[in-house]
């Protein structure tokens, strides 16, 4: 394969990649706290030997995959009226105990298990200061706190966790609206609940739209190229074949 389908075909993985993170956007448009991405790219310079009618060192410019960027901005909070539905204001997560150990979400679509426990949608457990928050029948009414505090009519329940990290970025994704770290969780102390309401997710699905748009752009041209060079290669086939021997 020669140098300019070479770099064609990089371009064109990452129009692929482009759309994959643009599509997984517009799924998620729903999901609560779900944080929009964008495909990150690094040029890569090789140098390579010239043809016969160039002279000097020739440079060819590769694109190459550097990962994913998460928009950390918080969405806008719509009020639903569910008593266990949960917004946090700032930087701050949720901490959750699941079957792999701890784990971190901003999704505060929670709600009771048959045992009384404050569960995920997945039915993990939401943890507090002393671990998994259970409310009694007796409890009454629940009203949570801008800084967590559980209380029902006997007083204060729990106190849910709300941690914060170093570096949000590198947040690993599990599923689930749940994200996994190696670093040493810190209490959110400027994070604030609001209760009976949830932080929607921050895609805008006409700007979504508009990237799609252009990427597809992107990809047609660089295919384009690559036909172009094609043709090229073609046409001179032809003419070396009808040179007389």
């Amino acid at each position: 394969m020669d140098n300019a389908s070479l770099v064609s075909l990089s371009y064109q993985l990452a129009a692929f990649r482009s759309m994959d993170v643009i599509a997984n956007n517009l799924a998620n448009v729903s999901t609560p706290a779900y944080k929009r991405e964008d495909a990150k790219f690094e040029e890569l310079i090789q140098q390579v030997q010239p043809a016969e009618d160039q002279s000097g060192p020739q440079t060819l410019s590769f694109v190459s995959d550097a990962g994913t960027v998460r928009d950390l901005s918080e969405g806008r909070l719509d009020t639903t009226g569910s008593p266990y539905d949960l917004a946090i204001s700032g930087k701050g997560y949720f901490v959750i105990q699941t079957a792999g150990g701890e784990r971190y979400t901003r999704n505060g679509h929670f709600t009771l298990n048959a045992d009384g426990v404050i569960v995920t949608g997945e039915g993990d457990p939401v943890l507090g200061d002393g671990g998994p928050i259970t409310i009694a029948a007796d409890d009454g009414d629940i009203g949570i706190g801008a800084d967590g505090t559980v209380s029902g009519k006997q007083g204060q329940i729990a106190k849910l966790r709300l941690v914060t990290f170093a570096d949000e970025r590198a947040l690993k994704k599990t599923g689930a609206s749940l994200y996994s770290t190696g670093q040493t969780p810190e209490p959110a102390t400027e994070a604030k609940l609001t209760q009976g309401m949830l932080e929607n997710s921050n895609v805008q699905p006409v700007i979504e739209i508009s990237r799609m748009i252009e990427v597809m752009r992107a990809y047609e041209a660089t295919a384009t190229l690559a036909k172009s060079a094609d043709d090229l290669k073609r046409r001179a086939v032809e003419k070396l074949g009808t040179v007389p021997g």
